[in-house]
């Protein structure tokens, strides 16, 4: 028993002890317009029991055409903490914002903690429908996916937790404890991503789609061909733009067409079908299913999907 005893004590002393939350830590609500700062926030949160947390855009939809309802602005006057995006698709957000001047909450943009991008319009690209298009490859509206960039995700995290921990001061040693072990698993995936790219036989990717990755593709070194740019609200191409991609993939020997997650993938079908290249979805990030919401999936699982996409679209 003695020996037994020694050796539970010895194990007691090795693990790693979280910091204890006071049990007097108030309960804090947060409120994300989408997945990705939802998601940075459950982990800050961690099981700390101290954030009572609300994704505003539900599983499976559009981010880009949200519109908020009476019940999303009730819950986001009654947050200590909302954090949006900050770009077009969020201009409602200053309207609400401005509206309620007697309210505490805190508000945060994931545009405003990182250096931002402009979209790009690429070679090839339907930009017909889009404002002040040209035929050459320009740059035009701030690109909002942020949050695509596994550095950028790092950023957020740790601000995030910042901000969390102001409001939450009595949690703030266990919010410390669980973004420092959220942003190893990122940045674990930063160093692997780089691995990929730097053993790659190319560093060129097709999207039969919106090309989100803008962020993604800007940090790694990444070229990108892809029928519309990140935000566009367009759908179907021109045959123009499809017989591009179609060339593109052939000429240069691309392994992989790739897709965003929610998307029919109906371009990518049909240059699949022309050329013969398999088709594989690439995680944005953006929204999830309600399954993958349902079974919690997170970030860092998604990226890590991407990680082994990236191997096979790069060689």
């Amino acid at each position: 028993m003695r020996k037994l005893f020694s050796f539970l004590l010895a194990c007691l002393l090795l693990f790693p002890m979280l910091p204890a939350v006071a049990e007097s830590a108030p309960v804090i609500s947060v409120v994300a317009t989408i997945y990705p700062q939802y998601d940075f926030v459950r982990a800050v949160a961690g099981d700390t029991g101290t954030v009572a947390l609300t994704m505003l855009l539900k599983p499976g939809a559009e981010m880009h055409t949200y519109e908020p309802t009476p019940q999303d602005m009730i819950a986001i006057r009654n947050a200590d903490l909302f954090i949006y995006v900050g770009g077009e698709s969020d201009a409602w957000v200053t309207d609400i914002l401005a509206s309620m001047p007697d309210s505490d909450v805190k508000a945060l943009s994931l545009t405003g903690m990182v250096t931002t991008l402009t979209e790009e319009h690429v070679e090839g690209m339907d930009v017909s429908a889009e404002p002040q298009a040209s035929p050459s490859a320009t740059e035009t509206d701030l690109d909002e996916h942020v949050w695509t960039s596994p550095v950028n995700a790092i950023v957020m995290v740790n601000a995030i937790c910042s901000e969390m921990s102001a409001i939450n001061p009595d949690a703030a040693d266990a919010y410390r404890a669980n973004a420092d072990a959220y942003t190893a698993k990122l940045q674990a995936l930063d160093d692997a991503f780089r691995a990929v790219v730097a053993s790659g036989k190319r560093t060129e990717l097709i999207f039969g789609d919106r090309f989100p990755m803008r962020y993604f593709a800007h940090e790694y070194g990444l070229s990108y061909y892809a029928a519309f740019p990140g935000c566009s609200a367009q759908t179907e191409p021109s045959a123009q733009t499809v017989a591009f991609l179609i060339d593109k993939v052939r000429q240069d020997q691309v392994p992989l067409i790739l897709y965003p997650e929610l998307s029919t993938h109906t371009i990518a079908d049909a240059i699949s079908d022309e050329t013969g290249v398999p088709t594989h979805i690439f995680y944005a990030c953006h929204n999830l299913t309600a399954d993958d919401f349902a079974q919690g999936k997170t970030y860092v699982d998604f990226m890590t999907d991407n990680l082994e996409t990236l191997k096979l679209a790069l060689n």
